[in-house]
């Protein structure tokens, strides 16, 4: 399996963090830090609903794309609190998450919500980054590849070979996220392998091989060279350490050296 075939990934997921004079300082930051990336690994910065304006005013004309942390399913509508995926496109987002854990946990997120959200994202024209992963306990009891592969179904049903390619796995173990614990790097290409192979038996070997896959369970500037060298391994969704330039940096160029 050549790696090089697939588009290396590392995408902040700021979470509810920064207020947008500190997106547009963290940005600003960050944009010479990464610049070397372009061409070779896409940066993202997935931030809150109030700093998209912000952070796409700010990354204009750099390698740094901006993202969402979530969207709806439906174009319009009495859903108070929601935004569409036609308003992100209309803002210039490129990237939006979909299926992040605490969305799941806290926000009453299903594998059938987070399907319908993601057939949305990807029909308005945005790329989805699409998180699957099991809990401690659901890992203790060994059903980590039946959940995982459950997961992965459900969201990708409506999707067809060509417009997969506008989708990111990224493997989160929901223990493993804001804990400080991190899959060992041979847990996490297990999973990362596994979900490729269950790509492959939704579409053929081509599109798996095709598609990028990333680590989002707490990986940061200690950990990341380890885990991005795994060959199944293509990026990473970051947490905290997108929060802090270098240590985001760091990520970015354990990426670009591969």
């Amino acid at each position: 399996m050549n790696k090089s075939t697939r588009k290396a990934i590392i995408a902040g997921n700021w979470k509810m963090n920064k207020t947008r004079r500190e997106a547009k300082e963290l940005l600003e930051a960050i944009k010479p830090l990464v610049a070397n990336a372009e061409g070779n690994v896409e940066v993202i910065a997935c931030v809150p609903f109030t700093n998209l304006e912000t952070a796409i005013n700010t990354t204009a004309g750099s390698n740094v794309k901006v993202g969402a942390e979530n969207v709806h399913f439906e174009k319009s509508g009495a859903f108070t609190g929601e935004i569409s995926a036609d308003m992100l496109v209309e803002l210039g987002v490129e990237y939006v998450v979909i299926g992040h854990s605490e969305r799941r946990q806290y926000f009453g997120e299903t594998d059938e919500t987070v399907n319908k959200r993601l057939l949305s994202a990807i029909g308005s024209g945005l790329k989805a980054i699409l998180c699957v992963g099991e809990t401690l306990e659901q890992r203790e009891q060994g059903i980590t590849e039946e959940v995982i592969a459950m997961q992965t179904k459900i969201a990708l049903q409506g999707t067809c070979e060509k417009c997969i390619k506008n989708v990111v796995i990224a493997y989160e173990p929901v223990w493993a996220i804001g804990t400080g614990k991190v899959a060992t790097p041979e847990q996490a290409q297990d999973v990362c392998a596994f979900i490729r192979k269950t790509i492959a038996g939704l579409f053929n070997q081509e599109v798996a091989d095709g598609i990028t896959i990333q680590y989002g369970g707490s990986m940061n500037a200690k950990n990341c060279a380890e885990l991005l060298a795994k060959p199944d391994i293509d990026g990473g969704l970051i947490g905290g350490a997108s929060l802090k330039a270098e240590d985001f940096n760091t990520i970015v160029q354990a990426a670009v050296n591969g």
